[in-house]
C-alpha cells in the first residue's frame, strides 16, 4: 500500500516532470517550490535512487524514472477518473485551490458569511477544513497572475508602501526627499512576476526620494509574513491593499506616502471553475458569492484610490 506521505510525492513528481519546473509544479498543487522539492527528496531518499535531472528544458526523468513513467501518468489518470466517478457522493463539498496569502488574508475570513446562508456545504481549502483533501482537479482554482481567456478576474490590486503607524509618524516628521532614510526596507516577492510594480529601488527613484542601498533588507515569498514585520514596526514594504483592507481600516497599517505613488498591478486574482464542478448548485451559488465579494473589495479599493480599476 502507498503511504499517504509517499502519494503526494508522487504527486509532485508526477507534477514537476509534466510542468518541466518545480515552480509550475507548486503553482499547480498551491503549495510553494520548496515542499515539490522536499517531497520528491523524500521518495528519493525512500527509494535510493535519483528521480530528476536538470536539462535545457526544464526538469526530466532519470533512466531509473523513465521505465516507470507510463504507469505514474496512467496511475494518476486512473485516480482522477475514480475521483470524478465519486464525486456525485461529494455533493456538499467545495475544494479549493488557492494561492496561499489570497486563501488565509481574504476568503477564509469571508467563508463564514457563505457559511451562514449554506450550513451544509463544506469547504476543503488547500487541503485543508471540514472535508479531507480529495483526489483528482479542485472545483476552482483561485491564481494571482496574468490575465486569461478561461478565468474570471476578481480583482487587481493596487500596490504602494505600508508601514505601521508608529512608522508613519516617524516619516512624517522627515524632510520628504530623505523620508526613506533610516527605516528598513522588505522586499516583497509576491509580485516579481508582475511588470507594474516596482521594486524599492525603481519605487524611490521614481518618487526622487534618497535611500542608501535602496536593494538591501529582509526578502519575503508571501504576503502574511511580510505584514507581521510591518505591523511589528520591523520596516516598511511595497504591497497590494486588497488583502490588508481590514488592517487598514481599523488603523494597524497606514500609509506613509501620497496614494498617488502606488500603482495598479497587471496581474490579478482570478478564479477558474471547472466546468462539470458548475453542474452542482453549491458550486453555482459559491461562485456567485466569490463574484460578489470580489466586487466589495474592487469598490473598496476604488474608494481608497480615488479612481476605478484600469479596464483591460
Amino acid at each position: 500500500m502507498v503511504a499517504p506521505t509517499h502519494l503526494k510525492a508522487l504527486q509532485a513528481l508526477e507534477a514537476a516532470i509534466r510542468k518541466g519546473s518545480l515552480r509550475r509544479a507548486a503553482e499547480e498543487l498551491s503549495v510553494t517550490p520548496a515542499a515539490v522539492g522536499q517531497r520528491i527528496k523524500s521518495l528519493e531518499d525512500y527509494l535510493g535512487i535519483d528521480l530528476l535531472m536538470r536539462s535545457r528544458s526544464g526538469l526530466v526523468p532519470t533512466p531509473a524514472l523513465s521505465a516507470a513513467l507510463d504507469h505514474l501518468y496512467r496511475a494518476f489518470r486512473e485516480l482522477e477518473a475514480v475521483a470524478e466517478a465519486i464525486d456525485i457522493q461529494r455533493g456538499h463539498e467545495i475544494h479549493i485551490a488557492c494561492v496561499t496569502d489570497f486563501a488565509e488574508l481574504w476568503l477564509k475570513p469571508r467563508l463564514e458569511s457563505f457559511r451562514v446562508a449554506h450550513p451544509n456545504v463544506l469547504f476543503c481549502v488547500n487541503g485543508e477544513g471540514e472535508t479531507p483533501l480529495r483526489l483528482g482537479p479542485v472545483d476552482c482554482e483561485i491564481t494571482f497572475g496574468a490575465r486569461a481567456d478561461d478565468v474570471e478576474t476578481l480583482f487587481r490590486d493596487f500596490v504602494i508602501p505600508i508601514s505601521s503607524p508608529e512608522n508613519t509618524r516617524r516619516i512624517s516628521m522627515a524632510r520628504r526627499r530623505d523620508s526613506l532614510e533610516g527605516f528598513p526596507l522588505l522586499h516583497l516577492d509576491f509580485y516579481r512576476n508582475d511588470p507594474a510594480v516596482p521594486n524599492w529601488q525603481a519605487w524611490s527613484r521614481s518618487n526622487r526620494l534618497r535611500r542608501t542601498a535602496p536593494e538591501r533588507g529582509m526578502r519575503f515569498q508571501r504576503i502574511a509574513p511580510v505584514l507581521d514585520a510591518v505591523l511589528a514596526d520591523a520596516g516598511l514594504a511595497i504591497c497590494g491593499l486588497a488583502l490588508v483592507a481590514d488592517h487598514v481600516d481599523q488603523g494597524r497599517l497606514s500609509l506613509p506616502f501620497p496614494i498617488e505613488t502606488g500603482v495598479w498591478t497587471e496581474h490579478r486574482f482570478q478564479a477558474r471553475f471547472r466546468g462539470d464542478a458548475l453542474l452542482r448548485p453549491q458550486v453555482r451559488r459559491f461562485r456567485e458569492w466569490l463574484a460578489g465579494e470580489a466586487g466589495g473589495t474592487r469598490m473598496w479599493l476604488d474608494h481608497v484610490v480615488g479612481a476605478d480599476q484600469p479596464c483591460d
